[in-house]
């Protein structure tokens, strides 16, 4: 394990090189998602309230821009308004991302993308949103997020679509 963490000190490295040494002794870890699949996000609009043809146009803008991300190992995360990237999370968190873009776009509307790599190890470090992600973005002005089909855990899929409609935000599985 060392030999590998000398050198790439990442954290999808660092939970492989742990994941391996718990092999090692017997224990596997699974995909995290295996037996939570209702709480995976699904496909299309997940709740009530339907992206605006901007929110839309800055989905399709900003999807490839977090895949790259996303693969290139840089965040899960980016925000993104009228074409325009507000924000690009990096170590500090989705939370520190919203509360970035929240303060850089005074108007509401921008919209937050998230997503896994498709090789990222399902095992850990799965993104996710929750209620108080809902909550954090709404107070923020984002009025729309874009999820990765498969690839984001809603932390009890019904509250999170309920407080996404309640907020007047959008939530959309890509």
């Amino acid at each position: 394990m060392s030999t590998r963490l000398r050198h790439d000190r990442r954290d999808a490295t660092v939970l492989a090189a742990i994941a391996d040494e718990l092999q090692k002794s017997g224990v596997t870890l699974i995909d995290s998602t295996t037996h939570i699949p209702e709480h995976i996000a699904g496909v299309g609009v997940l709740g009530n309230v339907q992206p605006s043809q901007m929110q839309s146009a800055d989905i399709e803008f900003g999807w490839p821009l977090l895949s790259q991300n996303v693969a290139m190992h840089i965040g899960q995360c980016i925000a993104v308004r009228e074409g325009d990237v507000l924000a690009v999370e990096a170590i500090e968190g989705t939370a520190a991302l919203i509360e970035r873009a929240g303060s850089l776009c005074k108007k509401t509307g921008w919209t937050l993308l998230k997503t896994a790599a498709d090789d990222h190890d399902m095992r850990a470090d799965v993104p996710s949103i929750g209620t108080e992600t809902i909550k954090q973005v709404a107070a923020a002005g984002c009025r729309c997020i874009a999820v990765g089909t498969g690839r984001v855990i809603l932390l009890d899929a019904p509250k999170v679509i309920a407080a996404a409609n309640d907020a007047g935000v959008a939530l959309v599985g890509v």
